[in-house]
């Protein structure tokens, strides 16, 4: 049985977490960190040396297509993950979460996964790729940590959360043991983590987080991202920003609610003979990236030797490739229409030809263009969006007109009315890659 002291422990550290929930809503970057501080304060009984908060993301398009060298178009966006960390006088980890007021800790000569650590696994395994990449060693007295996480989205929610996590806590133990790493270090160190501790990539799994590390630390206001994935090493030509500048439209993100679910296993694409077989239709062209895939004719005939739902699949990888160069000329042109085109097309492709999406989101997105007084999308489209998101997503974004969010708001009402899931939705801004707040010394 518990003692009344645990108990009354337990009771402490359950309102304490209940208040830090209530600082932290809505609060922004600054006030998320104002928060955490507050709360690793009065949880560890020291003011934290530094706080790393980076944004969390979602991908406008081409999330799909890294596999076959494509490009992605990603938002950091104004919801925040934020990591503080201390130095403790012993070998042990703790990790303390602000949203679930949950505490795990490991020590440093025993670190290995755990499943029931959740959400802390992220950071042990950002320690062991500090550790696998040699850049400090258990053996020379480097003590333990202590980390607050806390979350504007739910940890496992997807948008990036787990990502910038990672790059969070990179950042934080980077200063705080300062490794003087460089960005590309930072990218060794997680992807070390990833396959090493993680063991991402076993048994044949897939995964690609190049766009979503990008993302997280380079991201900027008013801009998105477009990370080229022909070579997947960071460089100055492997990513830039370009301005999104469209005045007085609105970015939503909706969780529709939907359950998530396995249509298909996206790896099993993932070959390289067709690898080989889409860079054979690759042309050269003058556009960003350097190449476009060839006519519709010979791309028609290339897949010609692919059968069954594969062939439709990689028709699909071929054309969110030009929608995505679509939309990346348009953001440069600055011309919304061109931009609303090249989503609602790349949408259509995710629905109908690779099986990303599913009615409910598609219901949503229909009710979106009948917002748009020229709905046949022939003349000047007003509205745009797109299911988003990497696995079985249940999200998607729209961008409208700032007088058109209350129509929009009235639609998916009638959502939650017709298929009886509730959703969540959020008015987003883009946002500034991962920052570093100093606080202790």
């Amino acid at each position: 049985m518990k003692s009344s002291e645990d108990k009354t422990e337990n009771l402490k550290k359950e309102k304490l977490s209940k208040k830090n929930k209530a600082q932290k809503i809505h609060a922004g970057r600054d006030g998320q960190v104002n928060a955490i501080v507050s709360l690793h304060k009065e949880f560890f009984g020291v003011e934290p040396l530094v706080v790393a908060t980076a944004p969390c993301r979602f991908h406008l398009m081409g999330e799909r297509s890294w596999f076959f060298g494509g490009k992605t178009i990603s938002m950091g966006i104004d919801k925040f993950v934020s990591v503080s960390v201390s130095r403790r006088n012993d070998d042990n980890l703790y990790f303390h979460s602000a949203e679930s007021g949950e505490t795990k800790h490991i020590s440093l000569s025993a670190l290995r996964f755990r499943k029931e650590d959740k959400w802390a696994n992220s950071i042990k395994a950002v320690v062991h790729g500090l550790v696998s990449e040699k850049l400090f060693d258990l053996s020379d007295g480097v003590l333990g940590f202590d980390f607050c996480v806390a979350s504007d989205f739910p940890q496992f929610a997807g948008m990036g959360v787990t990502t910038a996590l990672k790059i969070c806590a990179a950042a934080a133990l980077n200063d705080v043991l300062e490794l003087d790493c460089s960005d590309s270090e930072i990218f060794s160190i997680i992807d070390k983590g990833n396959t090493e501790f993680l063991k991402e990539g076993k048994n044949g799994v897939v995964e690609n987080h190049f766009a979503e590390n990008i993302t997280a630390m380079f991201s900027k206001k008013n801009s998105v991202v477009f990370t080229d994935h022909s070579d997947k090493v960071l460089s100055q030509s492997s990513f830039s920003t370009v301005d999104f500048d469209f005045p007085g439209k609105s970015i939503l993100l909706v969780d529709t609610k939907v359950p998530r679910f396995t249509v298909w296993d996206e790896s099993s694409i993932m070959k390289a003979e067709y690898k080989s077989l889409l860079s054979s239709i690759k042309v050269k062209k003058s556009v960003f990236g350097g190449w476009g895939y060839d006519s519709d004719s010979e791309v028609n005939s290339a897949l010609g030797s692919v059968f069954g739902v594969d062939n439709k699949h990689l028709l699909g990888i071929v054309k969110e490739h030009k929608f995505v160069l679509d939309a990346y000329d348009a953001m440069v042109k600055k011309d919304f229409v061109a931009f609303v085109k090249a989503v609602n097309s790349s949408h259509s492709v995710m629905s109908e030809l690779y099986d990303m999406s599913c009615p409910e989101i598609d219901w949503i997105l229909r009710r979106l263009v009948e917002i748009n007084p020229n709905s046949d999308g022939k003349h000047t489209p007003v509205c745009c969006g797109r299911v988003t998101g990497k696995g079985m997503s249940r999200h998607l974004y729209a961008i409208l007109d700032d007088s058109h969010v209350p129509e929009f708001e009235e639609r998916l009402s009638d959502y939650t009315k017709i298929f009886g899931f509730k959703t969540s939705c959020h008015k987003i801004e883009s946002a500034d890659g991962v920052q570093i707040t100093k606080v202790g010394k």
